[in-house]
C-alpha cells in the first residue's frame, strides 16, 4: 500500500479523466521514463486489444521501473502475440450456451449477469473478455424490456450482477433507471456490481452514483478488482469509505498473475491493504486461459502453494477463496 499521500489537487470529473486516459504505449513509457526495448512494447498487440490506462492509475506506477506490477497489467507487449495451446477467445464458455438473451449471461443457479457496458476505464491485458463480442451483447436501454422480462419470468433468480466491460461506465441516470427496474422484480434480493472503476478512477464513486445503484427493496453489493497493494492509495481508500458509509458490502476479487502478485508476501500485503480500506478479500482467481495472456499464467501447483502460504500467515477472513472458472461448470471450482 502506498505510504506517500497524493498531492491534494482538484481532479477533473470522472468522465473527463476517462477521456484523458493514456491510449498510446510510447506516450505511457515517456511518462514513466522507460523505453520500448526495456519493456517489450508491441504496437501490434495494442491494435488487437487497445491500450487504455487512466492517468490517475499511471501515477501509481513506479517511475523508471520496467518490472512495475501495475505497468505489467496495462502495457501491450509482444508476449501477447504468441499463440499458446489451450488459450482461446472464450476461456469460460460464455458465448457457447450461457447467453440467455441479448446482454444476459445465465451460467449459475439463482443469478444472472447483465452486460451493461462494453467499455472499461482500463484495459487489463489478462482480461478474460478481451475477445468477447460486445457489439452483439451489450444490454442497451431498448433491450432492457426483453432482458428484465427474462429475469421476471424465472423466480429462481434472486441476484442480478451488473458487469461488462465495466457497468459504472454507464451514466448515473441510466444506472438508476436500470436498478429501479431490477428492484421492482419481486424475487430479486440483491444487485451485485462488478467494477474496477473505484480502483482506477476513484472519483467515479459519488453520492449520485451510490444513490443510483441502491434502490429500495434490494441489497447492493460492490465487488471491486485489485491485484496489488500499490493500486490502493489514499484516494482509493476514500472511495471505498464512501461505499462503506452507505452500509454496503464491499468485496474484492483478484487474479493470480505471474510478474504481478505471484509471491506470498505480495498477496498478503494486498489482502491486508484491502481490509485496511474496508474491502474483504473474496476470490483469488487462477488465470482464465484467454488468448494473449499466457505470459501471466501460473501452474496450479504454484497457485496452491501460494494459497497455502496465505492460510499460514493470515487470519481466515483475509484469505480469499482460490478458484478457477471452467466452461460449463455449475459454479466456480475451488482449488485445494
Amino acid at each position: 500500500m502506498s505510504t506517500q499521500p497524493r498531492p491534494l489537487i482538484q481532479a477533473p470529473g470522472w468522465k473527463a479523466q476517462l477521456r484523458d486516459a493514456v491510449r498510446d504505449g510510447e506516450a505511457l513509457l515517456a511518462m514513466l521514463g522507460l523505453s520500448a526495448d526495456q519493456v517489450g512494447l508491441s504496437k501490434e498487440a495494442a491494435r488487437d486489444f487497445p491500450l487504455l490506462a487512466p492517468r490517475d492509475f499511471v501515477r501509481r506506477i513506479r517511475h523508471g521501473d520496467p518490472r512495475d506490477p501495475l505497468l505489467r497489467q496495462v502495457l501491450a507487449v509482444g508476449d501477447e502475440l504468441v499463440d499458446v495451446a489451450g488459450f482461446g477467445a472464450d476461456p469460460t464458455g460464455e458465448t457457447e450456451g450461457a447467453i440467455a438473451r441479448t446482454g444476459i449471461l445465465h451460467k449459475y443457479a439463482g443469478r444472472v449477469l447483465l452486460i451493461v457496458a462494453g467499455g472499461c476505464a482500463v484495459n487489463c491485458r489478462y482480461c478474460f473478455r478481451r475477445h468477447f463480442p460486445y457489439g452483439d451483447n451489450v444490454i442497451s436501454r431498448r433491450a432492457w424490456g426483453d432482458a428484465l422480462g427474462y429475469v421476471s419470468g424465472d423466480t429462481s433468480i434472486t441476484e442480478v450482477i451488473l458487469s461488462g466491460g465495466d457497468p459504472l461506465i454507464a451514466d448515473d441516470r441510466a444506472l438508476a433507471e436500470l436498478c429501479d427496474r431490477i428492484a421492482a422484480i419481486g424475487h430479486v434480493r440483491r444487485i451485485r456490481i462488478h467494477t474496477r472503476l473505484p480502483v482506477v478512477i476513484p472519483d467515479r464513486v459519488t453520492d449520485a452514483l451510490l444513490d443510483a445503484v441502491t434502490p429500495a427493496g434490494v441489497q447492493t453489493v460492490f465487488v471491486v478488482h485489485s491485484n496489488h497493494a500499490n493500486e490502493l492509495d489514499d484516494v482509493v481508500g476514500q472511495a471505498f469509505a464512501r461505499i462503506r458509509a452507505r452500509g454496503l458490502v464491499l468485496l474484492n476479487q483478484a487474479v493470480l498473475l505471474a510478474g504481478v502478485n505471484d509471491d506470498a508476501d505480495t498477496l498478503a500485503e494486498l489482502n491486508e491493504a484491502l481490509f485496511a480500506h474496508g474491502a474483504l478479500p473474496y476470490y483469488l482467481h487462477v488465470l482464465d486461459r484467454v488468448r494473449g495472456a499466457a505470459h501471466f499464467d501460473l501452474d496450479e501447483a504454484r497457485a496452491l502453494e501460494l494459497h497455502g502460504a496465505l492460510r499460514d500467515r493470515l487470519p481466515g477472513y483475509l484469505v480469499p477463496k482460490l478458484v478457477r472458472e471452467e466452461a460449463g461448470a455449475p459454479a466456480k471450482t475451488p482449488l485445494g
